[in-house]
């Protein structure tokens, strides 16, 4: 399993998942042409891709989702309260496969196992992909206004985690949002914060765990050095040895080989992403 995060933030949002002869888009937040960019700088041909899951209604999940679709033809899979809520997206002519959360469905060499969060959209999911050979599992958990019982045993098993560290407490009471937002990102429905992020890591942490990819960071109230001083030295007095990182805003990962990393990498051989 490869994995990377084409870009992640308040600007847009989309995770490239590689495993067997499957390439899956988890959210396209970005246009159509910046998707396709994103995906030729990590070596993925557009056309290559069997689906696009969107696990949410908000654009910085969905923005290039029905253009991309038509464009390439690539199946839309979409909750049907998620669809009906991004129509003006949707032309007619796109492939749109329904799915609901609690139910797995294959793509390719893909098992996609949707769950339940705890977000202020209309139908909220985030995802667990499994590689059927290998058994690799990765846990996607972004906009998760906090981890209930049911996310929590969702990515309980996960060997690669990608996981929402929004913001800083302080930045965010200090920053330019209006106070309704503050108080909307800082809820139960909203962000979770780095102090949150580095506890529900600590959490989900066990022996096949081999990384850790921060994600989802504002840009007003939070900086990728400072996220990972506060979740990284938790992770490590807890035990942790694998990789942690940080995603960005404007540029894509490289492309993360779950199993490579497992085999070669030890905790002082990474840098920020």
């Amino acid at each position: 399993m490869r994995i990377s995060v084409l870009g992640s933030g308040s600007s847009g949002n989309s995770v490239l998942v590689q495993g067997g002869g499957t390439c899956l888009l988890v959210d396209a937040g970005f246009s159509g042409r910046d998707l396709e960019r994103r995906l030729e700088q990590v070596g993925c041909p557009p056309e290559s891709l069997s689906a696009i899951v969107i696990t949410h209604d908000h654009s910085d999940h969905t923005r290039g989702m029905g253009v991309f679709a038509r464009r390439h033809g690539t199946p839309l899979y979409l909750t049907g309260p998620t669809r009906e809520a991004c129509a003006r997206l949707l032309k007619g002519g796109e492939e749109v496969r329904p799915y609901r959360a609690g139910f797995p469905f294959s793509v390719g060499d893909l098992s996609v196992e949707p769950f339940i969060t705890i977000h202020d959209a209309v139908d909220p999911v985030a995802v667990a992909v499994v590689e059927r050979r290998s058994r690799l599992r990765l846990g996607i958990a972004t906009d998760l206004g906090r981890p209930t019982a049911q996310v929590r045993h969702a990515l309980k098993d996960s060997d690669f985690l990608i996981l929402e560290a929004n913001h800083d407490e302080a930045l965010l009471h200090q920053g330019p949002y209006p106070w309704s937002v503050k108080r909307r990102i800082a809820s139960s429905h909203g962000h979770l914060s780095n102090h949150a992020a580095a506890q529900f890591a600590v959490e989900l942490m066990h022996p096949r765990l081999t990384g850790v990819l921060l994600a989802h960071l504002s840009s007003e109230c939070n900086d990728p050095e400072l996220a990972k001083s506060v979740v990284e030295p938790r992770l490590r007095e807890a035990g942790f040895r694998g990789f942690v990182g940080v995603a960005l805003q404007d540029r894509p990962t490289p492309l993360l080989d779950v199993e490579d990393l497992r085999i070669r990498t030890g905790p002082d051989q990474f840098s920020l992403l």
